[in-house]
Parts: structure tokens; sequence; C-alpha cells
């Protein structure tokens, strides 16, 4: 009886391993066959109620069966596996003998963008842009510029001292004196730049920033050039009509002085 029973128990066993649609499928019909509660477990646990004689015989075809399903559970199991290896293959495939994309182009930072978006302005009103070292010399920082040691305005830039009286430019003035040796007058220039001061850093205050300086020297220039030209680098930035006006302003590394200021444009004017 339990040769036919072995027999029938292969005959299902390999049936569902060849309908296995998928790995879950297949899985599933390992368990009820071979698993640890299966129908071969089963038939193990009554073979002590067998003679001895009969016990080795059922022995002998219960691993026959057991290992003849194993065999094809394998083989079908294997095919699963090539299937979805060839599946994912095909799907992350890469053709490594294309050209590489290469580097991914960046953005230049906004203060690099302004600032070339100025020098283009002022080059299209017959503006030279000029730059000078940010390590500079305590004669072309200061005694140049008619800013002696003892000039209240060295108090007012806290300056990055180095060795053999240089230092780190505290503003791009010194381009100026540097553009006159060079050029010579009538001239025309702004000298864009980092800058530098000794200053503990806070919400208002940096050690390092930009500035942007322009100077003219010829004849009959006036404050109306002046004006004319810093109502054009505002129009510029804002890119709409700006209303500005002058008003004195005390700086003492500079006589007359004035400050620029502008209407808000949200409000107006109206507060």
């Amino acid at each position: 009886m339990l040769d036919s029973t072995l027999s029938d128990i292969e005959a299902r066993a390999l049936s569902a391993i060849e309908n296995a649609a998928d790995a879950a499928a297949l899985e599933q019909a390992r368990v009820e066959f071979l698993g640890r509660k299966g129908a071969l477990a089963q038939i193990g646990k009554d073979l002590g109620k067998l003679s001895p004689e009969e016990r080795a015989r059922i022995g002998k075809l219960l691993n026959s069966v057991k290992q003849t399903i194993e065999q094809r559970f394998e083989t079908k199991k294997t095919w699963f596996e090539e299937q979805a290896l060839r599946a994912r293959l095909d799907a992350e495939w890469l053709d490594v003998t294309l050209p590489a994309p290469g580097t991914r182009p960046g953005s230049l930072h906004p203060l690099t963008q302004i600032q070339k978006e100025l020098e283009d302005l002022f080059t299209s009103l017959g503006f030279a842009v000029v730059d000078g070292p940010e390590v500079e010399t305590e004669w072309h920082n200061f005694d140049a510029l008619n800013i002696p040691p003892a000039h209240p305005a060295r108090d007012a830039q806290d300056t990055f001292w180095l060795e053999n009286g240089h230092l780190l430019r505290t503003h791009t003035s010194p381009v100026q004196v540097r553009a006159m040796e060079r050029f010579g007058a009538p001239l025309r220039i702004i000298a864009p730049g980092r800058v530098f001061r000794n200053e503990e850093v806070d919400a208002s205050h940096e050690h390092t920033f930009y500035q942007l300086e322009g100077m003219m020297v010829d004849r009959d220039v006036s404050i109306g050039h002046m004006l004319y030209f810093m109502k054009t680098l505002l129009e510029a930035i804002f890119r709409r009509e700006v209303t500005v006006r002058l008003r004195p302003g005390f700086f003492p590394f500079v006589e007359p002085g004035f400050e620029l200021d502008i209407q808000c444009l949200l409000c107006g004017g109206a507060g």
C-alpha cells in the first residue's frame, strides 16, 4: 500500500513542480511534499510500524522518491533564478561602449553672476574693468590714497596685517592707484573685487565681502556724471526705473562725501 502511496506522491509532486508558475508556487510545492510536515515526512514517521524487511524496502523507495523530487525541484528553482537574473539584466542593461555623459555643468555663484552683469554694463558705457592684488602694500592701500598712519580712516578699517608691511586690502581703492600708475589720465575704470576687514562675524558684519569701485579722471567731469552712472547701475540691477537722491555723508577718507538713496521699490516711498 505504501508503494502506491509513494508513487502517487511522486507523481503529484513532479506535476506540481512542473506546473509551478513562479518561485512562490514552487516553494509551496516543496513545503507540501518535502517539508518537515510534508507528505514524505508523514510516511517516514510510519516506517517504525513496519517489519524490518518491509521497513528497509520502503525506506529505500522513500529515499529514491525524495531524491527524484529534490532533483526536479532544484532544476526548476535554478530555471526560475536564471529567468529572474535575465529579466534584471534586461532591465538594468548598460552599453559600456557608449561615451561617458561627461561632467554635469554647474552654475555661477550669485556674486559672480551680478559682477559679470555689472562689468558688461560698465564696459558698454566705455569703462575698463581692472583688478589688483588682494595682498597689498601699505603704500597702495593707505599712503597713496592720502591716508597716512595717523589718519582716522585707518581706525575705521580693521586690517589684516601680514609680514613685511603687507596686508589684505581693506577696499578696492588701491586699484585706483595702480590704474593711474599704469594708464595715467584721462581714465574711466571700474574695479570689482574681494576685500577684507578684521571684524568679528555676526548678522551684519563679515571679514570678507565684495566691492565695485568706479573712477573717472578727465576734464569737465562733475557730480552729475556720477549720479547718472549710479542711477544707471541701479536700474540695471533692479531692471526698472528708479528714483535716487544724493545727500551729504561723512567719510574720513574723502571730501566732499555723498551717500546715495534709492526710493523704495515696494511702496514707492509711501512708507
